[in-house]
């Protein structure tokens, strides 16, 4: 089993809550584990269990150059002592970047696919290469990964009214709708331009989603689209480092956490609310 270090709740002072008069919390599940980090941890946690059980030996999963998918399962693979395989989208560029250098490192091999041919990952030949493995889907959302954040769900107990998180494939957000209490408000910020499939993945993954209506997906907090950024992006990602000690990075948690400053200053939220919004991590090193 992976280790795992127990998380703070850290709460944001800030003007621009005082003057909304709401409360910010922060589950820093960015420290749970060193490189297998935040929501990676709980997305992987019972995958790599039925992996071992079943004595698949190499994991093989998918995502893009920059993904915290491929760089966590990369780690963790390592770690347990699985071999490990990320297929890429896009052409090899070299150098490698930070992430698949990374993975790389880890000893995950890498197989780069065009663009158009990952569309049709599920029946890449790349498969046949291999024998005795776990297949992980991409962002690592699947039914066992909605299982492990619904766990981490459970474990929120401190007093909110409104949880927030960034969404890449879905797979977070549809384990904690179906973790926490109906009569809770869940905002989830995706990370993806035009990503008005992703309700729908949701559904498919947690059953509970289908049939409750606490949850929503705030689409205009993209930054141009996934691993893309702005100045202004990059400016509030400095700032709150440098005001409150927590780093953001600017695919997931930068997005999620300039699209609450902004409903803040909005005035979307009531006064006296508690917001309580989940770092998951993705801090990667070299990033």
């Amino acid at each position: 089993m992976l280790q795992y270090a127990e998380t703070p709740i850290q709460e944001i002072h800030d003007v621009v809550l005082k003057q909304a008069g709401v409360r910010l919390l922060i589950k820093r599940e960015d420290l749970n584990h060193s490189l297998v980090s935040g929501n990676k941890w709980w997305k992987l946690k019972y995958n790599l269990m039925d992996a071992s059980e079943k004595k698949l030996n190499t994991l093989i999963t998918y995502g893009g150059a920059y993904s915290n998918h491929i760089f966590s399962t990369a780690a963790a693979a390592a770690e347990l002592g699985f071999k490990s395989v990320g297929i890429i989208r896009g052409e090899k560029v070299l150098p490698l970047n930070p992430t698949l250098a990374f993975a790389r490192k880890m000893g995950m091999m890498l197989h780069h696919i065009p663009r158009d041919a990952y569309r049709t990952k599920s029946a890449s030949s790349i498969l046949q290469k291999f024998e005795n493995f776990y297949l992980i889907p991409e962002g690592g959302s699947n039914s066992l990964a909605v299982k492990g954040i619904c766990e981490f769900a459970r474990t929120l107990d401190i007093s909110y009214e409104y949880l927030c998180c960034a969404v890449g494939t879905g797979g977070t957000l549809a384990g904690l709708i179906e973790g926490i209490p109906s009569e809770k408000r869940i905002i989830g910020f995706p990370t993806l331009k035009g990503a008005d499939y992703l309700g729908d993945e949701i559904r498919k993954l947690s059953e509970i989603s289908r049939h409750r209506t606490n949850w929503e997906l705030a689409h205009n907090y993209h930054f141009g689209g996934y691993a893309k950024s702005t100045p202004d992006l990059e400016k509030f990602i400095e700032r709150f480092k440098a005001t409150h000690n927590i780093p953001l990075e600017f695919v997931y948690t930068g997005k999620m956490m300039a699209g609450i400053y902004h409903l803040i200053s909005s005035g979307y939220f009531p006064r006296g609310a508690t917001i309580l919004a989940i770092h998951s991590g993705g801090i990667q090193i070299g990033r």
